[in-house]
């Protein structure tokens, strides 16, 4: 009887070795992530391309992002994950090296495609493996420090953007070298390779009727996410031709983005997620309506930064949040969470586009948009119905970028799982 109490508390023993190697891997891939995705606008603005141009090029990144969320799992699971991994990751490094050896815009767009294929490919191998090791007792802390990791790594990205010398070469090569890091770990690991589930879409119709809000700020969530690292370092290379400016400014919101989360979470327990959502979108109308007057605020830019990575990062996990709270029992909440992140991809992809168009035009159009889309939501949501408290479910950090797999991480599902049986 001791053997089997003592078994069972070792089985319950939280710790980090299994899953090591996933969240080294996870942690090159997001510094290399989060230094290409930021220079990439720079870049092409230095060869003069227009903005809409570079928006369109940005934007294939998030095309291949939505592609990878309902095809690379049928490649996954016929292939395994390791040869999976090994291969997506040499799709990363061969669209790197061919984006420094060559230019042309046509081209650029296919590699933004493929490498935002390959990494979105790359996240659901590294989610599903996390998902199969954790247990019910430690999903939650899993994905907790899977998100640190992301966010820290993705700011870590942003100090690279400083190096001197010929940039070009160093910024991709850099970026190669830490995506072939990460295939060092997977390819050494001994976890067992899971199942993945084939990606079903839920009507977009049919669940805008069950959680329209949810819907609505996953899509206004990913518009901001998207057009932030697509188009902001564009906006700040015209206003201050300053790549340190760009560097220090993205690494502080992103920041600003990690230390949010918890605050804001634990607010949105407290008093619902349809008020937090609503003055969340107030607050990036206020901060918006700051970057319109910035000229003002040169010397606290950096402070801007921070301010607006409090918001704009936690729109989407305050929308999962909801459509937790509202859907019932008998719904699917792994496919409609699924179905969310895919309107959150579908935001990113639609940004760089249409702020690229508008950035052309005027300067300051990036923050119009962001300030008219704030104060959008903020009134939407105040207009929706509120949740009861006993039918909240609890508030989930969810990293900036994600694959499909991360909802099944989600600790809620589990909760809910939990209480079907119990009423059964």
């Amino acid at each position: 009887m001791n053997e089997n109490i003592n078994t069972n508390s070792y089985i319950d023993k939280f710790t980090l070795n299994p899953v090591s190697s996933l969240f080294f891997a996870i942690g090159f891939l997001a510094i290399g992530y989060g230094m290409i995705l930021t220079y990439v606008g720079v870049y092409l603005k230095d060869l003069g391309l227009n903005d809409a141009v570079i928006g369109l090029i940005n934007a294939s990144f998030f095309l291949g992002a939505i592609g990878s969320s309902i095809f690379s799992q049928k490649i996954i699971s016929s292939v395994g994950h390791i040869r999976s991994f090994a291969t997506f990751a040499s799709l990363m490094v061969i669209s790197f090296l061919l984006q420094a050896l060559f230019f042309n815009e046509y081209l650029w767009a296919f590699l933004r495609f493929v490498s935002g294929f390959a990494f979105y490919a790359l996240l659901i191998i590294i989610e599903s493996w996390l998902n199969e090791k954790s247990s019910q007792t430690h999903r939650g802390k899993i994905l907790a420090i899977y998100t640190i990791i992301f966010y820290l790594a993705t700011a870590l990205g942003q100090v690279f953007l400083n190096i001197k010398g010929d940039t070009t070469y160093i910024i991709f090569i850099l970026g190669s070298v830490l995506i072939l890091f990460s295939v060092l770990f997977i390819s050494m690991t001994k976890i067992k390779e899971p199942i993945l589930k084939p990606f079903e879409k839920y009507s977009f119709p049919k669940l805008y009727s069950v959680v329209p809000l949810a819907l609505t700020g996953s899509f206004i969530g990913g518009f901001f996410v998207g057009g932030f690292f697509t188009m902001v370092p564009i906006y700040l290379m015209q206003k201050y031709s300053s790549i340190e400016t760009v560097s220090v400014f993205m690494a502080c919101s992103i920041i600003g983005g990690l230390i949010s989360q918890w605050p804001i979470g634990l607010l949105s327990d407290k008093y619902g997620r349809r008020k937090i959502i609503a003055y969340s979108g107030f607050y990036i109308f206020f901060i918006s309506l700051l970057f319109l007057f910035s000229s003002l605020l040169d010397n606290y830019i950096y402070f801007l930064g921070i301010f607006l990575g409090f918001s704009i990062f936690s729109i989407y996990p305050l929308s999962l949040a909801r459509a937790n709270d509202v859907i019932d029992e008998n719904k699917d909440i792994v496919e409609i969470s699924r179905t969310l992140l895919f309107a959150y991809g579908l935001g990113s992809f639609i940004a760089p586009i249409i702020l690229g168009i508008g950035l052309f035009y005027y300067l300051e159009f990036i923050f119009l948009i962001f300030a008219i889309l704030g104060l959008f939501l903020g009134f939407y949501s105040l207009s929706k119905k509120r949740v009861a408290d006993d039918d909240m479910s609890i508030f989930v950090n969810i990293p900036v970028a994600s694959g499909s797999v991360v909802v099944e991480l989600d600790p809620r599902q589990d909760l809910e799982n939990e209480k079907e049986k119990n009423e059964k």
